[in-house]
């Protein structure tokens, strides 16, 4: 599994190993029932139960305001900083060509349609400061600049080369209050 080391792996097989078969039954239940229930939000591609998603569906968000991320993970780190207001649009990753992930293998024509139906008066570019991060952003700037929306990304309060899943709730809200337009 992605993000389990030799080590956790290794815990986690004795875990499973020690508990009853009762146990493992709740636990495999658990993986079926959120393989069955879980899905993507049909406006922004986040993880979710419902359709349209929790925070797509309230009213009190800032619906001129659009947050673009990478993952489900980074919209949920965002989240915990409490101070993004807007909705969001989940790219289902970051352009890597070495990874052979190219601009055509991110939800990116869902975001151009999304534009044309819907009016922002902002997107923020909240992608993690890596080089693929990077990489995205020039290629989300080019491609939305012309569109004439301001454009800001996340300040430079990230760590370099770090995800945005692991940063701490006061240094992505420092990231966000430091926006600026691009």
């Amino acid at each position: 599994m992605p993000g389990i080391g030799p080590k956790s792996a290794q815990r986690l097989a004795f875990y499973v190993l020690g508990i009853s078969k009762v146990e493992a039954e709740k636990l495999s239940s658990a993986i079926l029932q959120a393989k069955e229930k879980l899905k993507y939000c049909s406006e922004c591609f986040n993880i979710t139960d419902t359709d349209p998603c929790k925070i797509c569906s309230d009213p009190s968000r800032d619906r001129t305001i659009l947050g673009i991320v990478a993952e489900s993970k980074d919209l949920m780190a965002l989240e915990r900083s409490r101070e993004f207001k807007g909705r969001y649009h989940v790219l289902g990753g970051l352009i890597s060509p070495l990874d052979g992930i190219t601009a055509d293998s991110l939800r990116i024509k869902e975001l151009l349609q999304r534009l044309q139906k819907e009016r922002f008066k902002e997107i923020v570019l909240a992608t993690s400061p890596t080089t693929e991060g990077e990489a995205t952003n020039l290629y989300l700037m080019q491609l939305l600049r012309p569109l004439g929306i301001k454009l800001t990304r996340l300040a430079y309060g990230l760590p370099i080369g770090a995800d945005m899943d692991y940063a701490d709730e006061a240094t992505l809200s420092k990231a966000y209050e430091g926006r600026r337009e691009i």
